[in-house]
């Protein structure tokens, strides 16, 4: 499957229309950071040209789950900073990861 970094971009933009990202006061154009964005995915997806299939959507899956990791700690950061509290699904989760971090082994 071929698309182009314009493509891409639409297709964010559809997305998003379901779930906007909050640009905040970042001192970059929404567009621009788009494109930088759909240019970078477009050229990694170039460079795996002779991957397998197989290893194409690996290496998506874990592209993508780097990212909503990263996309949770930064959420969670910036929350604690600004002294918000937790939504209670965020915080059911962390709960469940500290008891097991508290759980014996075995």
């Amino acid at each position: 499957m071929t698309i182009t970094p314009q493509e891409l971009e639409l297709l964010m933009e559809e997305v998003e229309k379901e779930d906007p990202i909050d640009f905040a006061d970042l001192p970059f154009d929404e567009h621009d950071l788009r494109g930088l964005i759909s240019n970078h995915l477009c050229e990694m997806a170039e460079a795996m040209e002779n991957f397998s299939e197989e290893d194409k959507h690996l290496t998506l899956l874990a592209v993508a789950a780097k990212l909503v990791l990263e996309n949770m700690v930064l959420n969670i950061q910036l929350l604690r900073r600004h002294g918000v509290p937790l939504s209670v699904s965020t915080d059911a989760l962390l709960s469940r990861l500290r008891k097991r971090d508290d759980d014996p082994p075995g």
